[in-house]
């Protein structure tokens, strides 16, 4: 394993003003140390389970940021670009909860990126997906510089991350990455009436460029208060980008890992019986539906089920679950869904080597196109 790193934090790629599309900013070469900005955004729903992801860091609409890892004698490294859950309201990239050291010890290069969300990412225009291509054009224009191979890039992320991925996938044009993973990625809220969702939200949402930060978040809270139950199941996730891609072009050319927990769906219904039936629709039915879209398109795939879960758990092996051991687990521990337990350090090295050989080689490092890991 790789001890010697370096990093580079809070790197801009862009900068907008409000309800407008990304500028790219030239990079000056300059790696700091200190975190970016996260973008403006309520208590994340799942802090009892997963804990307070974004502590420690000062908010900004100005969050057009991201972070890099790398080897320090990086050379030609495959790079793994991740993009952060939060329902597209919360989290971000440069949240200590993805520290990704110990991800790219296993010889790759790794970039967190931050984006805009909610009413600032996606009320129109899809201007947090456009956040999201700017980062990746960065990638290409500057991961050399860190001993990435920008002909050698996969992007990943888990929940809202593995919905934008999807949306990457569908909507890229320009070959800009080469590989992806989804990880528990909500793909059953993509429904037919995600369009009908987005409209109602920007009747409901009237705000402007001189409206208050908090003023616009209050204003979000309430539109979805009042319009999320009206749009079952879109309203679970009610901002996310609304796309029409092309997907046999995104299968002729992109190697696919996707999976899920066993139990994604756990932390937002109260009890066992419905749990499954929330991890069945959201979850692992539209993950199943995808797989099955996507071989038809002549693509190729691989799938895994995450289901270790601590003893005695509330919660199984919940959404989140596989996280810990993707990235560092210390700024973990004490989380909800833990119960008090560690992740199995074991279990956690197979994650990372696993993802970082997908990275690397495709589908052909893989031991087989079906995984399954703990339980």
């Amino acid at each position: 394993m790789i001890t010697d790193l370096v990093r580079a934090r809070g790197i801009r790629y862009a900068t907008s003003s409000r309800f407008a599309p990304p500028t790219p900013v030239t990079w000056d070469g300059v790696r700091g140390d200190e975190r970016g900005p996260a973008c403006p955004q309520p208590p994340s729903a799942l802090l009892a389970v997963v804990g307070n992801s974004v502590e420690g860091l000062e908010f900004s609409e100005d969050c057009q940021v991201l972070s890099v890892t790398a080897p320090a004698d990086a050379a030609g490294l495959p790079v793994m670009v991740w993009f952060h859950g939060g329902a597209y309201v919360t989290g971000s990239g440069e949240s200590f909860k993805y520290e990704t050291s110990l991800l790219a010890s296993e010889g790759v290069v790794v970039v967190s990126v931050s984006y805009r969300l909610g009413v600032f990412g996606y009320l129109r225009d899809n201007l947090g997906l456009q956040d999201q291509f700017v980062a990746l054009r960065w990638v290409r224009d500057n991961i050399a510089s860190f001993g990435g191979d920008p002909a050698n890039v996969t992007i990943f992320g888990q929940s809202a991350g593995g919905d934008s991925v999807y949306a990457l996938m569908l909507t890229d044009t320009e070959s800009l990455f080469h590989r992806a993973i989804m990880q528990s990625a909500p793909l059953g809220t993509r429904s037919p009436e995600r369009p009908e969702m987005t409209a109602a939200l920007q009747a409901a949402i009237t705000v402007d460029a001189s409206t208050s930060a908090a003023d616009v978040l209050e204003a979000q809270l309430a539109a979805v208060a009042s319009l999320g139950p009206q749009f079952v199941p879109s309203g679970g996730m009610p901002f996310a980008p609304v796309v029409e891609g092309d997907l046999g072009a995104a299968a002729s050319r992109i190697e696919l890992l996707i999976g899920h927990t066993a139990d994604d769906g756990s932390p937002y219904v109260p009890s066992r019986e419905h749990w499954e039936a929330v991890t069945e629709l959201i979850f692992a039915g539209g993950a199943r539906s995808f797989v099955a879209d996507w071989t038809a398109a002549g693509g190729e795939v691989a799938t895994y089920l995450f289901k270790w879960a601590p003893e005695n758990a509330p919660l199984g092996s919940c959404h989140c679950m596989e996280l810990p051991f993707l990235f560092d687990p210390e700024p973990w521990l004490g989380a909800g869904m833990l119960a008090g337990a560690k992740p199995d350090p074991e279990l956690a090295q197979t994650i990372r080597s696993t993802w970082a050989g997908f990275a690397r080689d495709g589908l052909a490092a893989l031991p087989s196109r079906t995984l399954e890991f703990g339980g």
